[in-house]
């Protein structure tokens, strides 16, 4: 699917307008790509305007982690990592102050904790493990059941979702994702150097699109989204405007 974002940005209002007030039915929505694309902040701002259900699968993946880090779990052990999952309980819970889905573990809420470096480093490494994987799809699959979800990861569109209405795939450019990384870093770790972040990224990278399971990669029936020079007012116009039209599309085929 080929769509030129510069004919859609001017149109931005009327297609909020009509997203909002003239179409009820709900779909599934998919946003996979790399890390520090801005995956989540454009599946939060989605999720806002058409009123659906924001999921974090990242969260997911790195509370996985955080537990594992937390209670000395070698991953490398394949029966070790069955035994762990078994005592693990994942939630989400609607923050009304903030206005924002936040991850529970074991009913403690980790969702600042888990965007800890010590995490960012290990979560590639965890999430490429075939029962951690297994244990944290069956849960995104069951909190899409209902519809009206916008959930982003790595392999949301392909393996999770593979009959997702409309399916994203964000990217940009390697020195746009490292600075936006390190801002969000820095906040929180004044000592983190970029060179570090660097690292990180190149890391994740690496093993998420050569992992065994479910590597990354773009589903074929994907919109491609680089947004590398966009603002996130400009990136949700241009995913509001493929929702119109999906949900558009929807509606004929069920009318015809």
């Amino acid at each position: 699917m080929t769509f030129t974002i510069s004919n859609c940005i001017p149109s931005y209002a009327n297609h909020r307008y009509k997203i909002q007030h003239a179409f009820m039915k709900k779909i599934i929505i998919t946003i996979d790509g790399w890390s520090s694309c801005g995956k989540s902040t454009l599946a939060k701002q989605l999720a806002r305007e058409l009123g659906y259900v924001y999921i974090d699968s990242g969260a997911m993946y790195r509370a996985i982690t955080l537990f594992f880090l937390r209670n000395h779990i070698d991953w490398t052990d394949d029966i070790k990592v069955r035994d762990a999952l078994k005592n693990i309980h994942l939630s989400f819970s609607y923050n009304d102050k903030l206005q924002q889905s936040e991850i529970y573990l074991n009913d403690e809420n980790v969702e600042y904790v888990i965007r800890d470096l010590v995490v960012a480093e290990k979560v590639s490494d965890v999430a490429a493990i075939p029962a951690v994987r297994t244990f944290a799809v069956k849960q995104q699959q069951s909190l899409g059941r209902h519809k009206g979800i916008v959930m982003d990861g790595r392999d949301i569109g392909t393996t999770v979702f593979p009959q997702a209405e409309l399916k994203i795939f964000m990217t940009a450019d390697i020195a746009v994702r490292v600075d936006r990384r390190f801002r969000e870093m820095y906040l929180k770790n004044p000592n983190v150097t970029i060179e570090e972040v660097k690292n990180n990224l190149e890391m994740r990278d690496y093993i998420d699109s050569n992992r065994e399971v479910s590597p990354l990669r773009k589903a074929d029936d994907a919109v491609l989204l680089d947004n590398t020079n966009l603002t996130m007012d400009e990136q949700l116009a241009f995913a509001l405007i493929l929702v119109r039209q999906i949900i558009g599309q929807t509606a004929v085929r069920q009318e015809s």
